[in-house]
C-alpha cells in the first residue's frame, strides 16, 4: 500500500477528471497525498535542500549535540530499563514566518527560502481551489475560510526540522503521532532517508521519499470545513541510526481570530445543522485546546472547544 503520487500539471489537460478524482480520494481516503509536476522549479528545490543542509550543519547541530533530547536518551539507555521517551522528540526544529528571525550564517537562505514560500503559498491556494470543486463548494471558499474573510489574513509558516542520526531509536520517535492542527500542509521532505509514516486503516504506512514531489495532507480545520469529508490523518516520523532526515513543512492556517464551521452546503446535503457535526469555533480557542492535547485523541479536541 502506497500514499497515493498525483500528476498535479493533468489538472490543465485530458485527463482533468481523472486528475480532480485522484485528488478527491486522497483528500476523502487517505489524507496524504503527493504531488508531481506542481510548477515549482526543480532548480530552486535543489536550493532549498542545499541551504536547509548547510543551516543545519553551519547553525544548528552542534546545539542539537547538547539538547535535551540527547541528555535524555544517553540517561535512559544507561538504565537499560525498558522505558522510551515518551514526551520528548528526537528532532531540530525552527520556524521561519515572513516577521520573525531567520538563519544568517548560511549564505542564501533568506533569498532562496523567501522564494520557496511565495510558490509553496502559490500552490497550496491551487489545492484548495481543487477541494472546492470537488466538494460543490465557490471557487475560493476554502481559502476565505481559510484567512478569516476576503483579506489575506491567513497564517503561513515554514518548518525547517532536521532527524539526526539517533543511537538508540528503539527508544524515541523522530516525532509522536499527532494530526496537524490547521488547514493545509505541505511537505517538501528528504529524497533519501525516510521515516515519515501515516495511519491508513489502523496500520502505519512509509510516505515513500520521492525526489522534489510535496506531500499533501489536511489538518483538522479541513476536516472541519469539509464537515468531515476530509478527516485529518494520524502521522509520526519514526527515527533512524543513520542519516539525517531534511523536512520541510509548510502550513496554510486561518488566523487566530478566525471563526471555523462546516461549510453550511455540505451540512444541508447531509440534511443537518451545523452544531450535529463540528462545532462553530474560534481557531485561536481549538489552537489553546491543542497546545495541550497535540498528542492525544483528536475527537475530545472538538468536544472542549464546543464547550469554550
Amino acid at each position: 500500500m502506497a500514499v497515493p503520487v498525483i500528476d498535479f500539471s493533468k489538472l490543465n489537460g485530458e485527463e482533468r477528471a481523472q486528475t480532480l478524482a485522484q485528488i478527491a480520494n486522497g483528500c476523502e481516503e487517505w489524507g496524504f497525498f503527493q504531488l508531481i509536476n506542481h510548477g515549482i522549479p526543480e532548480e530552486l528545490l535543489e536550493r532549498v535542500k542545499k541551504v536547509s543542509s548547510e543551516c543545519y550543519k553551519v547553525e544548528r547541530e552542534e546545539n542539537f549535540k547538547n539538547s535535551k533530547p540527547v541528555k535524555l536518551i544517553n540517561e535512559l539507555a544507561e538504565k537499560k530499563n525498558g522505558e522510551k521517551l515518551e514526551h520528548v522528540d528526537w528532532e531540530d526544529v525552527f520556524t521561519i514566518l515572513n516577521n520573525n528571525e531567520w538563519p544568517v550564517k548560511t549564505q542564501g537562505f533568506r533569498e532562496t527560502m523567501a522564494e520557496y514560500r511565495t510558490e509553496l503559498k502559490k500552490l497550496a491556494e491551487r489545492v484548495m481551489e481543487v477541494m472546492d470543486e470537488n466538494l460543490g463548494l465557490p471557487n475560493g471558499y476554502i481559502k476565505k475560510a481559510l484567512n478569516g474573510g476576503d483579506e489575506d489574513n491567513a497564517f503561513f509558516g515554514t518548518k525547517v526540522s532536521h532527524y539526526p542520526p539517533c543511537p538508540y531509536p528503539e527508544l524515541v520517535n523522530g516525532l509522536r503521532a499527532h494530526t496537524d492542527a490547521g488547514g493545509v500542509i505541505l511537505l517538501f521532505q528528504d529524497d533519501k532517508v525516510g521515516g515519515l509514516q501515516m495511519l491508513k486503516d489502523g496500520e502505519w504506512i512509509d510516505v515513500q521519499p520521492l525526489p522534489n514531489a510535496i506531500v499533501i495532507n489536511t489538518g483538522d480545520q479541513i476536516e472541519v470545513l469539509s464537515n468531515g469529508r476530509y478527516k485529518s490523518c494520524w502521522h509520526r516520523v519514526l527515527s533512524f541510526p543513520d542519516g539525517n532526515r531534511r523536512s520541510i513543512a509548510s502550513f496554510y492556517n486561518p488566523p487566530l481570530k478566525a471563526t471555523i464551521y462546516p461549510a453550511p452546503k455540505l451540512v444541508e446535503k447531509e440534511n443537518q445543522e451545523v452544531d450535529d457535526t463540528y462545532p462553530k469555533f474560534v481557531f485561536g480557542d481549538y489552537m489553546s485546546v491543542y497546545a495541550e492535547q497535540k498528542f492525544l485523541p483528536k475527537e475530545p479536541r472538538f468536544q472542549a472547544v464546543r464547550a469554550v
